[in-house]
């Protein structure tokens, strides 16, 4: 029996300025979310706003700034955290954000930006360095902590079963998913909707791409009760993805002390 219901969203926000920050967190603020995945963050006054205004708040912010400026990701949260993980052994680690949760069952949340790449060899290595590192440091958890993990984010990549099956796309990229799909970690819209092609980015000419994901450990699949893109985010121009959103039935789920986020003021509860 599940007593809690638990969420999780995931957005690019497109390394957001400012003024779009603003307007995401107006948007992130009306959301029933425990947990939101930020991909594609930045050195920019846009994503440190958002992780300031969380922080300040009383969420906990799970982020590795880049030395370098890279893009990354931030897991933010009002379910207490036990344990931030360190993926020591990743690549880019500013593009993993992890997380052990005080939930019932105890479970961990792993946000992931997987850089993107043109045709040209740095930025194919670099991809491909990071998928590798990511991979391994997967395949070294221990089976307990992978059969409670959700796996999230934009991973810039599609399957070998994408329609249309876009050209370009190299056998590391489509590794990826069928990876985690090898380490028992499933897919949660699959699950849910067995056979649908949701896109989450749509290109310039119109050509539709699943690149945003989430993928459950074993130990949750039965939990999982519901999974579902928001085209809100792109249809506001918050950013040119969709989200998407997990739900997943808990025993229990401890909460944090939040305020509310309005604006650039925080009212405290």
């Amino acid at each position: 029996m599940t007593g809690a219901m638990f969420s999780i969203l995931t957005v690019n926000i497109g390394a957001a300025s400012r003024e779009r920050a603003e307007d995401m967190l107006r948007w992130l603020s009306g959301r029933p979310e425990d947990v939101f995945i930020l991909t594609e963050t930045s050195a920019g006054t846009g994503t440190a706003y958002l992780l300031d205004q969380f922080r300040q708040a009383g969420y906990a912010v799970v982020h590795t700034p880049d030395a370098s400026g890279d893009r990354g990701a931030a897991l933010v949260s009002r379910t207490a955290v036990m344990e931030t993980l360190v993926m020591a052994g990743v690549s880019l680690p500013g593009r993993v954000a992890a997380a052990v949760l005080d939930t019932s069952p105890v479970m961990a949340v792993l946000g992931m930006y997987v850089p993107s790449r043109d045709r040209s060899a740095d930025k194919t290595e670099k991809k491909q360095a990071f998928v590798a590192s990511l991979l391994a440091v997967l395949d070294e958890l221990p089976a307990s902590l992978r059969n409670r993990l959700v796996v999230g984010g934009d991973y810039n990549v599609i399957a070998r079963t994408h329609r249309p099956l876009h050209p370009g796309f190299l056998p590391f990229e489509f590794g990826l998913l069928e990876t985690l799909e090898a380490y028992g970690l499933v897919d949660a819209h699959e699950r849910c909707s067995p056979g649908a092609q949701p896109y989450s980015w749509i290109g310039r000419r119109g050509d539709g791409y699943r690149y945003d994901y989430f993928h459950v450990g074993r130990e949750l699949v039965e939990r999982i009760t519901g999974c579902s893109y928001l085209h809100e985010t792109r249809d506001q121009r918050l950013t040119d993805h969709a989200a998407v959103a997990l739900e997943l039935g808990l025993d229990a789920v401890a909460q944090l002390t939040v305020g509310d986020l309005v604006d650039d003021e925080m009212t405290l509860f």
